[in-house]
């Protein structure tokens, strides 16, 4: 049987151990925020999903440790293996639209392929491509 206030100041130390705040915490083993104030303030107990997503995401916390409070923490062996943290890089997408007034080469269709229906015919506003490296261009009727 888990002790659920155990737990929790065991789950604070190691929050505390990686100068993380719960919101980054959840963020890093992949659980919404509510997850961590919840079980935290002990409103709920910890999932079997969760506790293997905190190991998962940090080595250095045993499983018999976060559970009993049985053990080291941190773990001597694994700490070793710890690889620095990199810095975060947003990605940032450039896109390239064409000049104004610029042929991006579509043919103007010929009236005689088509039959116009003049009266109350509905106008394009306007088109966009998406292409498949996420960028896209965007044609304005004026």
């Amino acid at each position: 049987m888990i002790n659920i206030e155990g737990f929790t100041k065991r789950l604070q130390k190691v929050i505390d151990f990686y100068g993380e705040s719960a919101s980054s915490f959840a963020e890093k083993v992949g659980v919404q925020r509510s997850t961590i104030s919840h079980i935290l303030s002990g409103r709920n107990k910890p999932s079997l999903d969760f506790v293997m997503k905190v190991l998962s995401h940090f080595p250095e916390v045993e499983l018999y440790w976060l559970m009993n409070g049985k053990g080291v923490f941190p773990n001597e062996n694994k700490t070793e293996e710890k690889i620095p943290e990199t810095p975060k890089v947003e990605k940032v997408e450039k896109k390239i639209l064409p000049p104004k007034n610029e042929n991006v080469g579509i043919p103007n269709p010929s009236s005689s392929n088509f039959s116009l229906n003049t009266s109350s015919e509905k106008k394009i506003e306007r088109i966009v491509i998406f292409y498949t490296d996420g960028s896209f261009q965007n044609f304005n009727n004026s």
